[in-house]
């Protein structure tokens, strides 16, 4: 998998508006329970936590580095769900090319900003895991890459 692959498959985890990630379950790890954390795309990211939990085999003593990643994956996924809520408001007051390709850089940002927070919380984790259960998340992730790809098709 490329290193672009890769990057998408971490813009992937962390956005609330690609939903596509094959991950079901309840959560693991306690999330403030807000009005935007009972939503459905809430609880679709609650799902995806729970998922790549199971999936890299998170163990006891990896639950506080997991835990920045559960965070980092749920503040990224409000950040999405607000921009997306000002958007659909802006769009009902009228929207014109320019101004939708400013909100398609918010967006933008958003994403690579989100990115850098996984990215980095992630990395923590990672580098702590024993080198057997970075293969497994290595394999995790280069499966979703494939299962992303052959589902679009």
């Amino acid at each position: 998998m490329s290193f672009f692959n890769r990057q998408i498959v971490l813009a992937t985890l962390m956005s609330t508006t690609m939903l596509a990630l094959p991950f079901a379950a309840t959560a693991q790890t306690a999330a403030p329970m807000t009005a935007e954390a009972t939503s459905p795309k809430m609880e679709s990211v609650e799902q995806r936590i729970t998922s790549l939990h199971d999936s890299l085999k998170i163990t006891t003593s990896e639950e506080g580095s997991w835990t920045a990643v559960a965070t980092s994956m749920r503040q990224n996924a409000v950040a999405m769900q607000k921009l997306t809520a000002a958007k659909s408001t802006q769009e009902q007051q009228g929207m014109t090319a320019t101004d939708d390709l400013k909100a398609y850089t918010v967006f933008a940002q958003a994403h690579l900003d989100g990115l850098k927070n996984l990215s980095a919380s992630f990395g923590t984790l990672y580098n702590a895991m024993p080198a057997d259960q970075q293969k497994v998340a290595d394999q995790v992730f280069r499966d979703f890459g494939h299962k992303g790809s052959a589902a679009s098709k």
